[in-house]
């Protein structure tokens, strides 16, 4: 009795915890506003780990040692997440100061056109993630400089961010670099590049849809920002020194990635070069964020770590070259660290294994398998609040069933990436989704309707698997329709 595994609970009451989330987060939202991640959403996700903690002991027979082992070790899971996380609040910082992202700025606005800015946007994001195979590196560096430039040049900020994220999203959805992708391919026993050849089917086409309708939308754009452009510039190259030798230090960048540094020890290095041309180039801002005392030493250390203040002349910019440093990332992570316990609670008591159970009654058909695992995906994304373990679950819940009705290994590693790795950015408590509204500065549910590519891609493999397109099946399973 002592090594007995608790019940499975009811769908019903596993659906207990979701909703007592969801009304919580709304009231929340309501009393606080923007300001509810300052606190109140990590409030509200513990509460909900009570409950479901609470329930799973005291009707389905559940340990608390068990809970907490699986909290445990969904903490342990995202503990280099939010190292990075740390550490790139230091690079945003030490890159606005040094003036690095001023410089892309400025240049920027002098090189994209208005009308093919949000395109742009999103292929620029789209190739440097492919090459980085970071969606958070390439939203962190490049992706704060267009901001800049969209903001410079009248767009809206969800229409900025929207192609930001497209884009960023689309390299880490396919590169061979990215760590999502290797890792639903790795659970789903798929060889990695088959993996990627395969989503390339899914995924060329709604990259396609996508840039169409970006660059329908900046056809659009009235170009009434050109005296705004015309100030940002302006104001730019009176606060910061502005210098080509500056974009030395992304390039550097560049390069330890390609050299496939790890991920902690280039942002790191990065934000360290940038706090040395910071040292050369702007002195006189760094005393001036020191204060009293101006001293270089603490005006570096403060653009590391805290919230910084210049001075333009533009309170638009003002507002753009501010930055929060680590200590700005802060109340994400307090805020990641409260969605593990929620869905370490939901694992180990078997409630996400409850509530996927139902949709298993609707995989008669590859439409319905393909669906599953979509609906799947997006619920994991949901309620566990991070993407890997989201991948993992689904790919492992999967992965059998697939097998057994005689569908290639790679159907599921795909239908898995379009549902899980670029839709976990849309959810506002999700790991993604807390970390890319914190450093564009811009609220998850502000972008979530301009994100066409993390939109469409759920889409587009429910579709590819209607038409059935290079979907092959194993004679075994005859019963099964092929279309």
């Amino acid at each position: 009795m002592k090594n007995q595994s608790s019940r499975k609970p009811s769908p019903l009451l596993s659906l207990v915890p979701i909703l007592a989330l969801v009304v919580l987060l709304f009231v929340a939202i309501c009393a606080f506003g923007s300001d509810a991640l300052n606190g109140a959403s990590q409030v509200v996700l513990l509460t909900s780990t009570a409950i479901a903690s609470f329930l799973a002991i005291a009707f389905c027979g559940a340990k608390w040692e068990k809970i907490e082992n699986a909290i445990r070790d969904n903490i342990l899971g995202v503990s280099t997440a939010l190292i990075i996380l740390l550490l790139i609040g230091a690079l945003s910082g030490s890159w606005m100061i040094s003036g690095v992202v001023p410089t892309l700025i400025y240049y920027g606005m002098q090189i994209i056109h208005p009308s093919l800015f949000l395109a742009s946007c999103c292929l620029i994001c789209a190739i440097v993630s492919v090459m980085t195979g970071s969606s958070w590196t390439t939203i962190a560096t490049i992706g704060i400089a267009l901001m800049g430039i969209g903001e410079a040049q009248g767009f809206a900020e969800g229409w900025v961010a929207g192609a930001i994220i497209s884009g960023a999203y689309f390299g880490d959805k396919i590169s061979p670099l990215s760590d999502t992708t290797v890792l639903a391919s790795s659970v789903t026993y798929t060889p990695l590049f088959a993996h990627i050849r395969y989503m390339l089917i899914t995924t060329v086409p709604t990259m396609l849809i996508t840039l169409a309708i970006f660059t329908v939308a900046g056809f659009m754009h009235s170009a009434e920002a050109t005296s705004q452009i015309a100030g940002f510039a302006e104001a730019l190259k009176e606060t910061f020194h502005i210098s080509l030798w500056l974009l030395a230090v992304p390039v550097a960048t560049g390069i330890l990635i390609a050299k496939k540094v790890p991920p902690l020890v280039t942002l790191f290095l990065s934000a360290a070069l940038a706090g040395v041309f910071a040292l050369f180039f702007q002195p006189e801002l760094l005393r001036e964020i020191a204060g009293e005392s101006a001293s270089l030493f603490k005006g570096l250390f403060i653009t590391f770590y805290g919230s910084t203040g210049v001075e333009t002349g533009n309170a638009a910019l003002n507002d753009l070259v501010a930055t929060r440093g680590m200590g700005g990332m802060m109340n994400t992570v307090w805020l990641i660290l409260c969605a593990m316990c929620f869905g370490g609670a939901m694992t180990a008591s078997r409630m996400l294994e409850s509530l996927t159970s139902v949709l298993f009654r609707f995989m008669k058909k590859r439409v319905g398998l393909v669906s599953s695992t979509v609906c799947s995906g997006l619920f994991f994304n949901i309620v566990t609040a991070d993407q890997y373990i989201s991948i993992i679950l689904t790919g492992n819940m999967f992965r059998e069933i697939y097998k057994d009705k005689g569908y290639e290994s790679r159907l599921l590693s795909r239908t898995t990436e379009d549902a899980v790795t670029v839709t976990s950015v849309l959810v506002p408590w999700n790991t993604c989704g807390m970390t890319q509204a914190t450093v564009l500065g811009v609220s998850t549910l502000t972008y979530l309707p301009y994100c066409f590519f993390n939109l469409l891609s759920p889409i587009m493999s429910i579709i590819m698997a209607a038409i059935g397109y290079k979907i092959k099946q194993h004679e075994k399973n005859p019963d099964i329709p092929v279309s």
